[in-house]
Formats: C-alpha cells, sequence, structure tokens
C-alpha cells in the first residue's frame, strides 16, 4: 500500500479466496484442482495435434473445434497461477497490476468461447440447410479469416476492462470474494465513481447475451430444416451432428447463468457456493469439451485417431 496527499491509502494489493471455512483442506483440495487442469490442458492438446497431424480433419467443422480448444486452453492458463497460489502455497495475494491482466484474459477468451460457439452453430445450420455448398462457403481462408476477425473482436470488447479499473481508486477493500479475478468483482472494491465500469460491465455482458441468443436462432432454423426432410433416419442423422456442439453451449452458458442469478436474488448465499459456482465456470468448459467431442458419435474421428496414435506408441 502507498500513502497519497496522507488523505486515503492507495490499495495495491488484491486478496483472493480459496474455499471459505474450508482453509485448512487447500492442500487437498489442491490434488482435485490440479488433476482438472491437468487433464483440461492434456485433453485440448490432444485436440490440437490430432486436428494438425490429420489431413482428413482439415474441415471447417474440426478448424472451429481447434478454436474453441484454444479458447478454452487460454481460460485455463489464465486462472491456474492464482488457483495454484493460493490452494498449494497459501498466499492469496495479487498485485492490482497482475489482478488486471488476469480480467482481462479470463473475460477475453470467455469472450472467444461465445463467438467460437456462435460461429458452430451457423457452421452446423450452414451443413444442415445447404450440404451441397457447404465445402465452398466455408474454405479455410474464410474459416481462417472467420477465426480472425472474432478473435479481433472478442479482444476489442475487453481491452477497456483493465484500463477502467486502473483509473479508479481502492482505499477502502481489498478482499475480492473469488479464487481469480473478475472485471465486476473487482470494481466494487473502488471508493471513487465506477459508473463507467457498471454500464461497460453491463454491455460486455449483454453481448454474450446476444450471442447466446443467436446460438438459439440458429437451432429454431436448423429444426425447421430437419422437420423438412421427409425421411426420419435422415433427421436423426442431421440432429446428431449437433449434440456435441448442444452439450458444450449448455456446459459453457448454464454456469454463467447460474452464478449471474446467485448475484442478482440471492446476496446471503454461502460465500462457498459463490467460490463453488465460480470455480466451475472455468473449470468444467476446458475439461468437458475435449471429452464432449472426442465420445459422442458425430466426432469419432478425433477418437480413432488418439487411439491410432496411443498404438503407435506403444509399438
Amino acid at each position: 500500500m502507498s500513502i497519497i496527499n496522507t488523505s486515503y491509502i492507495e490499495i495495491t494489493t488484491f486478496f483472493l479466496v480459496g474455499m471459505p471455512g474450508l482453509e485448512y483442506a487447500h492442500r487437498w483440495i489442491s490434488i482435485p484442482i490440479c488433476s482438472v487442469y491437468l487433464i483440461a490442458i492434456l485433453g485440448n492438446c490432444t485436440i490440437l495435434f490430432i486436428i494438425k497431424t490429420e489431413p482428413s480433419l482439415h474441415e471447417p467443422m474440426y478448424y472451429f473445434l481447434c478454436m474453441l480448444a484454444m479458447s478454452d486452453l487460454g481460460l485455463s492458463l489464465s486462472s491456474l497461477p492464482t488457483m495454484l497460489r493460493i490452494f498449494l502455497f497459501n498466499a492469496p495475494e495479487i498485485s492490482s497490476n497482475a489482478c488486471f491482466a488476469q480480467e482481462f484474459f479470463i473475460h477475453g477468451f470467455s469472450a472467444l468461447e461465445s463467438s467460437v460457439l456462435l460461429i458452430m452453430s451457423f457452421d452446423r445450420f450452414l451443413a444442415i440447410h445447404n450440404p451441397l455448398r457447404y465445402s465452398s462457403i466455408l474454405t479455410t481462408v474464410r474459416v481462417a479469416q472467420i477465426g480472425i476477425v472474432f478473435s479481433f473482436k472478442s479482444t476489442l470488447l475487453v481491452l477497456p476492462f483493465p484500463f477502467t479499473l486502473r483509473s479508479l481508486r481502492y482505499c477502502k477493500k481489498n478482499q475480492l470474494s473469488h479464487s481469480y479475478c473478475l472485471h465486476q468483482d473487482v470494481m466494487k472494491l473502488a471508493c471513487s465513481d465506477n459508473r463507467i465500469d457498471v454500464i461497460y460491465g453491463f454491455f460486455g455482458a449483454l453481448c454474450l447475451m446476444v450471442d447466446f441468443i443467436l446460438i438459439a436462432v440458429s437451432y429454431i432454423l436448423i429444426l425447421k430444416t430437419v422437420l423438412g426432410i421427409a425421411s426420419k433416419k435422415e433427421q436423426l442423422k442431421a440432429l446428431n451432428t449437433c449434440v456435441s456442439h448442444i452439450c458444450a453451449v449448455i456446459i459453457f452458458y448454464l454456469p454463467i447463468i447460474n452464478l449471474a442469478v446467485v448475484h442478482r436474488f440471492a446476496q446471503h448465499v454461502s460465500p462457498l457456493i459463490n467460490v463453488l459456482m465460480a470455480n466451475v465456470l472455468l473449470l468444467v468448459p476446458p475439461l468437458m469439451n475435449p471429452i464432449v467431442y472426442c465420445l459422442l458419435c458425430k466426432t469419432k474421428q478425433i477418437r480413432v485417431r488418439v487411439v491410432a496414435k496411443l498404438c503407435q506408441q506403444q509399438l
């Protein structure tokens, strides 16, 4: 902390929380948390490696899956340092600059994952609605352009966050309510006017909800197209191509919605519940997406390639 004009104390260090009331068990809790991170990182790296090395998987659907895996890796690596410091080394403090940087990357990769899920929903609609032109519309160059545009959009969306937070004064409270830094959590600690942060934070949340609404619209269009197919077998085949993506959407958006509802309507809920839900928000999607996309039938090609690579290693 440093004293400015001797009128207030400027806070330059924040304190994160582990599991409230279970501090004595942090070392034991670190075991499943580290296991989840390890599985998530290995799973997403495996997807990237398999798709890169297998020419038969060089298709738009798998390119978008690569983008999803990269955003999941980014989410995992963004929160990993503070999680390890808290649960392994009992070091909950974090400098303000490091906190602002972490929330930038966490929100940035979350926005990117939301955008990728939106792209993948339109990819599924195009594949079902116009399969004959699918390959000619979604060329490799166009897929790369879409990826660059949405990455740029996600970065621009969250770029103001660290700068607006840095412009605030923090002089009374420095205790955060999660195991990592979030924009809405940090701005509540400010003792200066944070209306700009509130408004822009709401705008950022609104952008995520727009993505979710557009995903829902794309599935309404998919359902309309599928119902127009005469054969029941072809209808089920078309819908089966969407199962893994629907699971990924639920895995990503359900924790966000649950956490938002708890923050809005259950202010007196146990701090432990808040921390658990916030940790699920970052831990579960990177862990589950590789499992979903490797186990479900439409993406069995990835599972087959993984097994083949393992067999080659053993030989």
